[in-house]
């Protein structure tokens, strides 16, 4: 697998590297002749990011997503990179995660609404919603989607990830957690959001890598890793951010690190959908930042 380990003193020779129009989405094309090129995913990390008392830096969680941004699409300025993503005649709808005992952090989603913001879209052109999403005028009416939400375990679908992230655009959630959520990729292929997710955000800065029973939570089984995982491709950073937990899961549990339920809709939204890329060797993971304890 193809990766790089940058700090921020590096960051122009990342910047001005291949930018990604043609790499970061070619199974969300469905192109077959695009197929084995290498999508980007950006692992940004910064010891700041969590103050204290644990909750999070909103100055040091806004400089992770602009320099994960600007590294993912090849740009040295923060907001000239986020006009790449999205433009004034947007209508922009943020899905986050309202999980409340790890929700998105609302820091998280004011860092995502101000460089929005920045980029040229209304502030009444934009909106922060997740269960709401269906009753949500911005999201019926949305151009442009982009997708943040924490990395955990999940009881239904080993993995609360990106692709899991878009069950609330589904009146029935039940009706996609069959074998395990397994195809769960083509919520992603429906009118109210096909096309339209322009950045994915996995946010693992306290992942949850264990969970026991029905909505358990357990302190005990989060970790301060304090990074953002974002790609174009929800599939990349899912696989990615599930390398992560896998890893801190065989730390700590001394054993194979597999999750249970298994989160296998990751690799199904690539080889049975063509949502985007779930294999390691075909994703180019740039890391940025703070390197300690990285585990990938």
């Amino acid at each position: 697998m193809s990766q790089r380990t940058i700090t921020r003193r590096d960051f122009l020779k990342v910047a001005s590297a291949v930018p990604l129009a043609g790499a970061l989405v070619p199974a969300l094309k469905g192109s077959p002749a695009v197929a084995a090129e290498k999508v980007r995913v950006v692992l940004v990390r910064d010891e700041n990011a969590l103050d204290a008392s644990g909750a999070p830096n909103a100055e040091v969680i806004q400089r992770m997503l602009d320099e994960g941004v600007r590294a993912l699409v090849g740009q040295p300025d923060a907001i000239g990179a986020w006009k790449t993503l999205v433009h004034p005649q947007d209508i922009v709808g943020i899905k986050t995660n309202v999980w409340n005992k790890l929700p998105t952090p609302a820091e998280v989603e004011q860092a995502i609404k101000r460089r929005g913001m920045d980029a040229g879209v209304a502030e009444d052109k934009l909106s922060i919603d997740d269960r709401g999403v269906l009753r949500n005028p911005i999201f019926q009416n949305a151009t442009a989607l982009i997708n943040a939400r924490p990395a955990r375990t999940h009881q239904w679908s080993g993995m609360g990830s990106c692709i899991k992230n878009y069950i609330q655009f589904v009146p029935r959630p039940s009706d996609y957690h069959g074998d395990t959520c397994a195809d769960l990729a083509t919520i992603w292929n429906l009118p109210v959001v096909k096309g339209r997710t322009r950045l994915n955000i996995l946010v693992m800065l306290t992942p949850l890598f264990h969970m026991i029973g029905t909505q358990q939570y357990n302190k005990d089984f989060t970790w301060a890793y304090k990074g953002l995982i974002v790609s174009r491709d929800p599939v990349a950073a899912d696989a990615t951010g599930l390398r992560v937990l896998e890893a801190k899961r065989r730390e700590h549990f001394q054993d194979d690190g597999l999750l249970k339920p298994t989160p296998h809709h990751i690799q199904l939204a690539d080889t049975r959908h063509h949502l985007g890329v779930s294999d390691p060797a075909r994703i180019e993971i740039v890391k940025l930042g703070w390197s300690e304890g990285i585990l990938i």
